[in-house]
């Protein structure tokens, strides 16, 4: 069996791990991740979820969601594109409404769609547990829309993880 590069998001920083599997120097799709340096610090362009069973997409989405600054929010879209799966926001949805069962815990009230809608609100119980949350943080909640989206909004791909 060849061996297979797996790529893991940790907090900060990206992780390549070989399984050691098969043969030495097997070149099976290296190039998953593309990480920049910005002075000093490293910045996430897109990760792409490794397939493999163990590290599953919604364990990425978990992830990138751990990191949402408090304070602060993101989008089901964002998400999926730093993920390299754009066309993806529904499943990060779908992993968001999971996230309750999750340990470590997963901030799934900082993630709304794509114009700062309180869309997955009805999730939470009770169903104004998600707003309550993001009031405690400092964000503004009006009609189940955050107030100054535009300036609270945290995208992954651009901001340094």
């Amino acid at each position: 069996m060849p061996a297979k590069n797996i790529y893991l998001l940790k907090p900060g920083k990206v992780i390549k791990k070989n399984t050691g599997a098969g043969k030495t120097g097997n070149k099976a799709n290296p190039k998953k991740t593309s990480v920049s340096k910005t002075q000093g610090s490293q910045k996430l362009n897109h990760i792409k979820p490794s397939g493999d069973r163990e590290h599953s997409f919604f364990e990425l989405v978990y992830e990138v969601a751990r990191q949402i600054p408090y304070g602060r929010v993101t989008s089901y879209g964002a998400i999926a594109a730093c993920l390299g799966t754009k066309l993806s926001a529904r499943m990060v949805g779908w992993a968001m409404n999971g996230a309750d069962k999750i340990n470590p815990t997963v901030p799934a009230h900082r993630v709304v769609n794509r114009v700062g809608l309180l869309s997955g609100k009805h999730h939470f119980n009770p169903p104004g547990k998600m707003e309550k949350l993001l009031k405690k943080e400092g964000i503004l909640v009006k009609n189940d829309i955050v107030v100054q989206f535009r300036e609270k909004f945290w995208d992954p791909s651009e901001e340094n993880l």
